[in-house]
């Protein structure tokens, strides 16, 4: 006798057909909307609401404020995991919510914060203490040795950290710890001095920046290393000038003088330094982290505050320039935004400098930082708030 199996439902095979084709074609039309929609849609505006959406607005866009450690020469810096500054009187680490992660309660006499999207740094010029703060959490320190002097500490967006300091009877030293704080190298300089130093954001290269005698001239010179390499793989002459500032991007090394910026390529077979010069123009302040270009604040005069802004790109061309005709309180650069910070409100940019968001200052903020979203912090010297266009 023959037995007869059912045969099976063939349904499951056509409802996972059906599926994919409707999955198919919402993602054709999701293809469209963004294609015909494209200069309506903002990506960012997508991040912002999914980054803050459990956080409470009104509606201006502002959150509710917090009270943070306060103390002279106040510097404040947006970390995708909240927010990290730095005074004279320690170091202190909030949510946006305002609920306080981590803090160092010291005198600072020169304190500096330096940061990437995910980590901060703050350390005290000349001393010998630095702090490091990642996720939500203070996660490393450091203490150099008695009679050395930090001269500056610089982490990347993987969480290397490069410092430079002076000990050990050297001119200067870099000392490259990985994102799990072990000691990866060390540089040591014997006959030039070393001001400065940073991590290639793949963590492959170490760009160092020594300052020493030519003819009697002071001229500063960039110097590349790769990691664990003793000897530097290129020597890019700066001139005359002192490195205020200096920020790695992809292949390219942003370096602040006094009265010009300097960006080098890394991916030409011969690096060299492109430049902007700022002619008549006194240097108020820049900011290096945006991406692709950099914000300068120049003034026509050596005091006061800055009249003019101005985007460079990479190539040392002036991408966009706009007269400032209120007294600046602060600025800054991060993804493709510049901020700037007025007694009347707060207006950020595209790189073109054309206006993205404004917010009346009825708050009475002093401070802001900018988070690649375009998203601001904003703070007074006693409360800080999120600002969400």
């Amino acid at each position: 006798m023959m037995l007869h199996l059912p045969k099976k439902s063939e349904k499951p095979g056509l409802l996972h057909r059906l599926l994919a084709l409707i999955v198919t074609a919402a993602l054709l039309l999701g293809a469209l909307v963004l294609v015909v929609y494209r200069d309506e849609l903002n990506l960012d505006a997508l991040h912002r609401w999914l980054t803050y959406r459990n956080l409470q607005t009104s509606s201006t866009g502002e959150s509710a404020s917090f009270t943070h450690g306060g103390g002279e020469q106040m510097n404040f810096a947006y970390l995708r995991s909240g927010l990290l500054m730095a005074s004279a009187a320690g170091a202190h680490y909030y949510s946006f919510e305002g609920e306080q992660y981590a803090e160092q309660v010291v005198s600072l006499s020169s304190p500096v914060l330096t940061w990437s999207d995910t980590t901060g740094v703050v350390y005290d010029a000349g001393g010998r203490d630095l702090y490091l703060f990642s996720g939500v959490e203070q996660t490393f320190s450091l203490r150099l040795d008695p009679g050395a002097d930090l001269l500056s500490a610089r982490v990347n967006r993987s969480g290397w950290l490069a410092v430079t300091a002076q000990q050990g009877g050297h001119k200067g030293s870099v000392t490259i710890y990985s994102a799990g704080h072990q000691e990866q190298m060390q540089i040591n300089m014997s006959s030039t001095f070393v001001m400065d130093a940073a991590i290639s954001p793949d963590c492959r290269t170490v760009a160092v920046v020594t300052i020493g005698q030519d003819g009697g001239v002071f001229r500063s010179t960039l110097l590349i290393y790769p990691i664990n390499s003793k000897e530097p793989s290129h020597s890019i002459p700066l001139g005359n000038i002192t490195v205020l500032d200096l920020e790695f991007e992809g292949d390219q090394i942003w370096a602040l003088g006094e009265d010009r910026l300097l960006c080098v390529d890394l991916g030409q077979e011969e690096p060299a330094a492109a430049q902007y010069l700022f002619g008549s123009g006194f240097l108020k302040g820049c900011s290096l982290r945006g991406d692709g270009f950099a914000l300068l604040m120049l003034g026509r005069y050596q005091a006061g505050s800055a009249d003019q802004m101005v985007v460079v790109g990479p190539d040392g061309s002036v991408q966009a320039a706009q007269a400032l005709n209120a007294q600046v309180l602060d600025f800054d650069a991060a993804g493709s935004y510049c901020s700037l910070l007025t007694a009347d409100a707060l207006t950020i940019y595209h790189t073109d400098l054309e206006e993205y968001a404004r917010l009346e200052n009825q708050r009475g903020a002093r401070y802001t930082a900018l988070a690649p979203t375009g998203a601001s912090l904003l703070a007074d010297s006693q409360q800080a708030w999120l600002y969400i266009p």
